[in-house]
């Protein structure tokens, strides 16, 4: 895997009308033929704006076609993508233009104004999607490209969503994007005939990997949507016209919740997979009601993404696991000093293979306290391996928290109260209490309708939980705020105010 071959222009070679893209929205198709042209034209485009190898683009939009485009141009320069993320504020972007120190940003109609307010000041040249770029890439004469892209070069940065801190720019090579195709593909028995929905934030790893690239380094076809609608996506669904999916567990909350999830057709879909954070069970056994297994999965910006998949033969006997650690990466766990543990004790999630990342953008600290002494990557989460291999998330290490000396896992507590029929989500943090060191604070959304008392889901708690473990406090919430793969933000959840 140390090199890759320019993946458009295999794919135009080898099946030029195949279709790559379908722009819901519009109707309009891009065959491989067109995908592998509009992209070297994007890449003369580029590098007629003095773009070069190792220099970095910019892009700020939603989820288009020709974000790929310039994804495969950059590929074809050897020059980097760096998605940024349109939900943040300009001065937020602003930060991360400094760090990254862009040749030019390409921006959509939706985010023009953000994107001239984040570069100002830096003379940086604003690329307008709408009305620039098609008309300068259909006029720019097609760039020859490389040979070959090179395993270890990098490719594009994603920011990570700064749940606990300040943004780093993720390093993402073309080995990376290789050994995920390998990873999901294998798991989900990805076929060249296969259509995916491209919904998720293309800021997002998910947005990109899954399963996107993996399709069209498949050969199948990718239909696009700007972000998720799931009347549409239901819709698409009923007419077979997608086979393979990921969602994060706020997606499949809304099909849920959408009045014709109980008509659709769930089973032309053939294989649902989650991740991004953890799936409820109740959610789980919501759509095995309707006849389909939703796998739930984990992974990291960090691991390309996919590490684990549950498979679909043992997805409901193993609920609330994310299955075994995929063909190309190893996970162990580990306790203090990095030491292995056996099946049954939780530690720390580790990874080892080929298709981590080489670290954080700029970042030689944080890049170096990413990886063990020999060689694996700490994730930051805390899990364990069943007795058959199967791995069960805990939740972040940071987010674990002690009361009365006991350690209490949020992941557990939040799947808990899933299963109140009261209850759309639920978020719990630890927070300081003066006799039990630390209790647990539950921030819940309620369905729409329905009612419940911090007395009544307490009491719930009790049934199902250990004491330690049922929140001391409850805290009623119409959203929590969000990174883009649906975790909860939660160090910027509110405190309550009397913690005693």
């Amino acid at each position: 895997m140390d090199i890759l071959t320019d993946i458009t222009a295999r794919r135009a070679a080898l099946a030029p009308a195949a279709p790559a893209f379908h722009t819901v929205e519009t109707g309009e198709t891009l065959s491989y033929a067109d995908l592998d042209r509009r992209s070297a034209c994007a890449a003369g485009l580029l590098a007629a704006d003095g773009v070069g190898h190792g220099d970095r683009v910019a892009i700020l939009c939603r989820n288009r076609v020709e974000f790929f485009e310039l994804l495969f141009a950059c590929a074809k320069l050897g020059a980097i993508l760096v998605p940024l993320n349109w939900r943040m504020p300009a001065s937020e972007l602003g930060s991360l233009i400094a760090d990254c120190e862009p040749k030019l940003i390409a921006a959509g109609r939706e985010d023009h104004e953000t994107a001239y307010a984040a570069v100002a000041g830096y003379r940086i040249p604003v690329l307008d999607l709408e009305a620039d770029y098609p008309r300068r890439r259909d006029a720019a004469d097609p760039h020859a490209g490389r040979q070959a892209w090179p395993g270890e070069e990098p490719w594009y940065l994603i920011y990570t969503s700064g749940t606990t801190g300040r943004p780093k720019g993720v390093i993402q090579t073309f080995r990376m994007a290789l050994v995920n195709a390998i990873n999901i593909g294998q798991a989900i028995g990805l076929r060249g005939t296969d259509a995916t929905l491209n919904f998720l934030p293309l800021f997002h790893t998910a947005g990109i990997n899954l399963h996107t690239l993996p399709v069209l380094i498949a050969g199948g076809l990718v239909n696009i949507l700007p972000g998720f609608d799931a009347g549409r996506t239901l819709t698409l669904i009923d007419q077979g016209r997608l086979d393979v999916m990921l969602g994060v567990p706020a997606v499949y909350r809304e099909l849920t919740l959408h009045p014709d999830f109980e008509t659709t057709d769930l089973t032309r879909l053939r294989h649902w997979s989650c991740g991004g954070a953890p799936l409820p069970d109740v959610l789980v056994e919501t759509f095995a009601r309707r006849g389909v297994i939703v796998c739930n999965g984990f992974g990291m910006t960090e691991t390309g993404p996919t590490a684990f998949l549950v498979d679909e033969a043992n997805a409901l006997r193993k609920i609330g696991s994310v299955g075994k650690a995929q063909l190309l990466v190893e996970a162990r766990i580990a306790g203090p000093g990095d030491i292995p543990l056996p099946p049954g004790e939780t530690g720390e999630i580790q990874f080892f293979g080929p298709g981590l990342t080489p670290g954080y953008w700029q970042r030689p600290a944080e890049t170096g306290a990413l990886f063990t002494a020999d060689g694996w990557l700490r994730s930051g989460d805390l899990g364990r391996f069943d007795e058959e291999g199967y791995c069960f998330v805990a939740g972040r290490i940071k987010e674990m928290y002690i009361s009365g000396g006991e350690n209490v896992y949020p992941a557990e507590v939040e799947n808990v109260l899933a299963q109140h029929p009261a209850i759309q989500d639920a978020a719990v943090a630890g927070v300081p209490d003066e006799k039990w060191g630390e209790v647990g604070c539950a921030h819940i959304i309620l369905r729409d309708g329905q009612e419940a008392s911090a007395e009544t889901l307490a009491d719930w708690c009790r049934e199902r939980l250990a004491g330690y473990k049922v929140p001391r406090h409850f805290r009623f919430a119409q959203d929590f705020p969000r990174t883009a793969a649906g975790k909860v933000q939660k160090h910027l959840l509110p405190v309550p105010e009397t913690q005693t």
